[in-house]
């Protein structure tokens, strides 16, 4: 299993204050695809960074395969939108996030 640290980065450093409702609507798509992910266990944690240079979104995420975070990032909403977010994805070489599902 490996661990990526997922970090959405936004069309603007505003974005969080001055969303308009369209996005809004974007988002939670977006919140909504990433819940979907954490249930079926790939995704640890995803949320809000309060960043004072600009908010930004992150999530941590294990999964078997590089190209499964890139498939996941590649086809959130908020990327389909067409509206300018970009994603970062770097490897966690040493994630320790939580013992592994099943272990005692």
């Amino acid at each position: 299993m490996k661990t990526f640290f997922c970090k959405l980065i936004p069309p603007r450093p505003t974005f969080a204050q001055d969303m308009s409702a369209a996005e809004g609507q974007v988002m939670q798509e977006h919140a909504a695809y990433w819940r979907r992910l954490m249930a079926k266990g790939q995704v640890v944690v995803f949320g809000v960074v309060g960043d004072a240079a600009g908010a930004f979104g992150m999530g941590i995420v294990e999964v078997d395969a590089d190209a499964t975070v890139q498939s996941f990032t590649a086809n959130d909403p908020v990327i389909l939108s067409g509206r300018g977010f970009r994603y970062e994805v770097h490897l966690m070489p040493r994630g320790a996030v939580h013992p592994p599902l099943g272990a005692a």
